[in-house]
């Protein structure tokens, strides 16, 4: 199972990086939205992550499970697997006020943001700290999984790469952010 999320993992990662370039050029107005592929491979994003979450909810349970079995927590020893886990589900609910900020306010139903005030700027900020800190501290066990062993500097490639597209999607917030109060 473990296997399989990290293959989902890549997956999701690879739809994200696509999702965030994407979406970050309709926010700053260089390309049009409402594209039914990419409409496509927002819902494609959405299923993974709904997979990558049940699959983390079940191997914390499981941990859960260990953990009283044992009756030790190693709370300390394990504060970044902690990290992981909490992050992840902070996550969900930033992803789940992204998608509502978008769902059936378009015509039709589509996904069009009519609104875009102080709280959905911060929501969406948000939404960028917690992918990155959630990217970051999980970046390593998922090369591990996947058989990439010593792979330090792809790391740590992957994590410059993946904070300046954040950043540009935070930025790209900010930026219809000012569209919208001008």
């Amino acid at each position: 199972m473990r296997k399989l999320n990290a293959i989902l993992g890549m997956a999701i990662l690879a739809l994200f990086l696509l999702h965030i370039i994407v979406g970050s050029l309709q926010l700053a107005g260089l390309i049009h939205g409402g594209n039914a592929v990419m409409s496509a491979g927002a819902w494609l994003l959405v299923a993974a992550v709904a997979v990558h979450t049940v699959i983390g909810i079940k191997l914390t349970a499981d941990t859960l499970i260990a953990l009283k079995k044992s009756g030790a927590s190693y709370f300390r020893e394990n504060k970044l697997f902690w990290v992981r886990r909490i992050s992840g589900f902070a996550l969900m609910f930033f992803i789940a006020a992204h998608m509502i900020q978008f769902m059936g306010s378009g015509s039709g139903g589509g996904f069009r943001l009519n609104l875009f005030d102080v709280p959905q700027l911060v929501m969406s900020v948000l939404l960028v700290l917690s992918l990155l800190l959630h990217v970051v501290t999980n970046i390593r066990p998922l090369m591990l999984a996947l058989g990439a062993r010593g792979a330090k500097e792809f790391i740590a490639d992957a994590a410059v790469v993946l904070s300046f597209l954040l950043l540009v999607s935070g930025a790209a917030f900010v930026v219809y952010f000012l569209r919208w109060q001008v």
